[in-house]
């Protein structure tokens, strides 16, 4: 019996039909990057100050603006011209009847501050008003401000659930249910986010979002990789993680002209919520229907995808029978079955690492812009443009070269740019940026190709499950980055760096372990992955097997 791919051969590997199905599953990579990489403008910092009960008061009764207020009664850093403390406040009784409206420190003090005592804030911060963030929304600074941290790491702690929760149910009950669920509850739970009564309901309702964020994202990932042929497949999935730039490239535009966080938030959601029309427009995988031996239902989609590519169904198709299904086909994922065999095992253990070095050290630059400064909107503009080029770049040479040369050079320009950037001194800072945006471009590719090459190296019946279970690394690893980067640039600014470039470097070499898949077919059962790992491709054309795992 034919295999899919030879049936894709017929029917057409990426005709008008896929392409459709790839636009429309494509677009949840928009929106999980809004969800994975908004932190940064939900959680931004205002400028605030200590807030005083009297000097709201003072404020109200002399006329002063916020400007005013802050220049008349916060104390100025020292050393730090123009800057003010934001955790302590003046050590005085406001409601003193001798304080004027026009510089009331000056008049009561001798004209300096100096002697006056500083206590930490004990009512609350007032807050820049231009814009309005989770930070001051719940008062997340000085002593809280861990807390914006917290946000993230339970954001990934629903990732990891929705990695394995969700993986589960797409290769157990299908692609198009787990798409669709997970859609729903996406837009539902950013909703919420929204609304959130208080901050414990609010990670509460971001780790809902992780679960069913990392679910819509992976889901369209394997169906848009599995109604393709080989020889598409590096097209589709790199296009499809450019989807995920380009969120990232305009959600800084978005930002910047919402300044109200909830809004913002309200924004990047409700849009998802549209996406329910994929019921009537998207397709269940075929390629999953057959290794769940629902033929007739596979063979209709097959004819529909015929029909708009231009082509027929043969009939030697449409003449098959219904095999009696074999209980190996139809047995239930099991995390377990990704470690059963020996190939199995190596493969998932370097792919797991693989994910979570890219995790790590992707996230970790991204937030690193942060410490050193800068404007936000267009150092996260820049940082999104930088990740473009890795998609050309990967698209000229994956085909040309294969999938682990690439994959593992990546990783290796990622690890030594860190290590050098690390060493260069801060007056050659134009220097610095360019390695930086090397590492950048280099972490960014390899990030890129470890989807292209997990989805590659496991059969039809595991490989939601073993996408999903594999890149669960990759949200240990985002947990992990924002207290790796703190507390490692709190001892030394650049130490962050040089874990980087160890992490990567390592992985480098790891992945030179893995086979090659390039211009192959994707694996349908667990002996074509062995089969793979001794060295021999599984060939476009195989022969007829006798046995049940490869026939439809």
């Amino acid at each position: 019996m034919p295999t899919f791919d030879e049936l894709l051969v017929d029917i057409g590997e990426f005709g008008s039909y896929q392409k459709r199905v790839f636009l429309l599953v494509c677009v949840p990579g928009i929106l999980f990057s809004f969800v994975f990489v908004g932190i940064v403008f939900l959680g931004d910092t205002p400028a605030h100050w200590c807030r005083s009960p009297a000097v709201d008061e003072i404020r109200e009764k002399c006329g002063w603006t916020w400007e005013e207020e802050r220049n008349f009664t916060v104390p100025q850093l020292k050393g730090a011209e123009g800057s003010f403390s934001q955790c302590e406040q003046y050590n005085i009784h406001w409601n003193s009847t001798d304080l004027s409206c026009g510089k009331p420190l000056s008049q009561s003090t001798n004209y300096s501050t100096d002697g006056i005592h500083l206590t930490p804030c004990k009512n609350g911060w007032n807050f820049d008003t231009s814009r309005t963030t989770i930070v001051s929304e719940y008062d997340l600074v000085c002593e809280h401000a861990w807390k914006v941290d917290l946000n993230q790491a339970f954001l990934n702690v629903g990732l990891l659930i929705g990695a394995v929760v969700t993986g589960y149910g797409a290769d157990r009950f299908g692609r198009k249910l787990c798409i669709l669920i997970s859609v729903f509850g996406l837009g539902v739970s950013g909703v919420a986010v929204a609304f959130s009564p208080n901050y414990i309901m609010l990670l509460l309702f971001r780790t809902i979002q992780g679960v069913f964020g990392k679910g819509a994202w992976m889901a369209s990932y394997v169906l848009v990789t599995e109604i393709v042929g080989s020889n598409h497949r590096r097209v589709v999935s790199i296009v499809a993680q450019m989807f995920f730039t380009f969120g990232v490239v305009i959600l800084p535009g978005i930002a910047y002209l919402i300044p109200s966080w909830k809004a913002l938030q309200l924004t990047i959601t409700l849009p998802t919520f549209i996406l329910l029309i994929y019921f009537w427009l998207i397709p269940e995988s075929p390629r999953w229907l057959l290794n769940r031996q629902k033929i007739k239902e596979a063979l209709k989609i097959a004819a529909d995808i015929a029909k708009q590519n231009g082509r027929s169904l043969p009939e030697k198709y449409r003449e098959m029978k219904l095999l009696e299904p074999n209980p190996e086909d139809l047995s239930n994922p099991s995390f377990l079955d990704l470690f059963r065999t020996s190939q199995m095992r190596k493969q998932t253990f370097i792919l797991m690492y693989a994910w979570f070095a890219s995790a790590v050290v992707y996230q970790g630059l991204i937030m690193r812009l942060g410490i050193v400064g800068g404007n936000l909107y267009l150092g996260f503009f820049i940082s999104g443009i930088v990740e473009l080029p890795a998609a050309f770049i990967i698209l000229l040479t994956i085909d040309r070269v294969g999938r682990r040369l690439p994959f593992a050079t990546a990783n290796i320009v990622a690890g030594v740019a860190c290590l050098i950037t690390a060493l260069i001194p801060e007056d050659i800072n134009w220097l610095k940026t360019t390695l930086a945006v090397i590492g950048r471009l280099g972490i960014t590719m390899a990030y890129e190709i470890v989807y292209l090459v997990n989805s590659e190296l496991y059969p039809t019946s595991l490989r939601n499950l073993g996408v999903s279970a594999c890149s669960s690394l990759s949200d240990v690893g985002g947990i992990l980055a924002p207290f790796l980067l703190y507390r490692l640039a709190s001892v030394w600014l650049e130490l962050p760096l040089i874990l980087y470039g160890v992490i990567a470097l390592l992985c480098g070499g790891l992945v030179m372990l893995l086979p090659e898949t390039n211009g192959i077919d994707l694996p349908e059962t667990v002996q074509d992955v062995e089969t793979l790992g001794r060295g021999h491709k599984v060939k476009v054309k195989r022969n007829k097997s006798k046995t049940r795992d490869s026939c439809i």
